[in-house]
């Protein structure tokens, strides 16, 4: 039977996660370092006070613990994330938010809420996988748009936006991740920021901001007012904002939240209704007593240590090991690496080279959407150990060096066999 031909479009179209893909790797029982997801540090939850809340919401028999609750979200936990807005400079009302199954329901549901087939959509070169795949489900039309060292390049962002607008082609949003984005740790600068909102006003298109990473700032490079949100400067409704206590908490309560002006929120949620009901009930109240007790606003300096000294381990194993080989913006905040490899190099085809040396990561090809990328990589040293980073990055380099040494054997016989 052909099961194929019974497939939707956008079923045919879809495609594994690269970073999904690297699972069935670590499956195998080999000794393989990790870089390719981007996991929080199981030794930084909150293990105890974790303990200790499930305890006693379970003990208490309380029937709405355990049981369906409102689409939106626990009243209590919608609370919390406005007061969380707030501190942010968001001025957030209820009616504005709604609690998600993780951020990547988030993206799914704007992505139904705002994509018909054919749709264009601007997003960052490169960008995150999962929103390219969140769009690309919708069978949207992704264009991307360079990056500088500070964010999303705005010269370039009008000069796309223009030539779509004379092929009369409408934008209906553009994606960002202006805090420590994933892939590549860049940070929107706050001008630039300001910019690109007065952009969006101008051009009469919405920004989805992704900003998942905006706590984990490093205090030796960056500050709480360099990641104020787009959003915050947000006046007419223009910009939907999505965040997460994945980062922060821990990803496993699947619990995060979006802002939107109150006629997409209302859209955003008769698509949730269709899609899970609710985010779990136990999942919200676990987020709630942590945020209530304080667990929250005593992980996040821990975090922030842990973090910014995991990438100083990584950067430095990188210099020692790759020397000029390889070249990457120092992130000042997030989980990320981003490198760039001798244009010769294609991260993917060398995957299995490093796969035998024992580590992996995610070819950088993968974040984007136009094809381009193919010596880059991406590399998250937010799960190993320090120790297993420099393991790690000394068998990338062993990886790197071998793969150089076939590219030019097999270019000396090319040349060799030129007539």
């Amino acid at each position: 039977m052909n099961h194929e031909s019974f497939l939707s479009r956008a079923a045919a179209g879809m495609t594994q996660s690269a970073i999904r893909r690297m699972g069935g790797i670590l499956a195998t029982g080999r000794d393989i370092v990790s870089f390719a997801p981007g996991y929080p540090a199981p030794d930084t939850f909150a293990w105890d006070d974790f303990r200790a809340i499930a305890a006693e919401l379970l003990a208490s028999r309380d029937g709405s613990i355990l049981q369906y609750g409102p689409t939106r979200g626990y009243r209590p936990l919608l609370e919390v994330i406005a007061g969380l807005q707030r501190g942010r400079g968001i001025d957030t009302a209820i009616e504005d938010l709604l609690v998600t199954t993780g951020s990547q329901q988030g993206l799914d549901l704007v992505a139904r809420v705002l994509i018909d087939p054919g749709d264009v959509i601007l997003v960052e070169l490169p960008t995150y996988v999962g929103a390219i795949s969140a769009f690309r489900n919708a069978q949207a039309t992704m264009i991307g748009v360079p990056q500088e060292q500070d964010g999303i390049d705005l010269d370039a962002l009008d000069r796309t936006f223009a030539r779509l607008a004379a092929d009369g082609r409408r934008v209906k949003f553009l994606y960002v991740v202006p805090n420590f984005q994933n892939p590549t740790g860049l940070l929107i600068g706050l001008d630039k920021r300001r910019r690109l909102l007065e952009w969006a006003e101008r051009r009469d298109v919405l920004v989805v901001e992704d900003d998942p990473y905006r706590d984990l700032y490093f205090e030796d490079s960056a500050s709480e007012a360099e990641v104020r949100p787009i959003k915050a400067d947000d006046r007419s409704g223009r910009v939907i904002y999505l965040s997460s206590f994945s980062k922060t908490l821990a990803p496993g309560y699947r619990v995060a939240w979006i802002a939107a002006a109150p006629p997409l929120a209302a859209k955003l949620e008769m698509a949730k209704q269709a899609e899970d009901l609710l985010t779990g009930s136990l999942d919200q109240r676990v987020v709630y007593e942590a945020c209530k007790r304080g667990v929250l606003d005593r992980q996040v300096p821990t975090l922030r240590r842990h973090y910014a000294h995991k990438r100083d381990v990584m950067q430095d194993a990188l210099k020692r090991e790759l020397g000029d080989l390889a070249t990457w913006p120092r992130p000042s905040g997030g989980f990320f690496l981003w490198l760039t490899l001798p244009a010769s190099v294609n991260a993917d085809i060398m995957l299995p080279r490093a796969i035998e040396e024992g580590v992996i990561y995610v070819a950088g090809e993968a974040f984007y959407v136009n094809g381009e990328g193919q010596n880059t990589l991406r590399l998250s040293f937010s799960a190993p150990t320090p120790e297993r980073i420099e393991t790690g990055v000394s068998r990338l380099a062993r990886a790197l060096r071998a793969e150089l040494a076939a590219s030019a054997t097999a270019a000396g016989a090319a040349r060799q066999g030129a007539p």
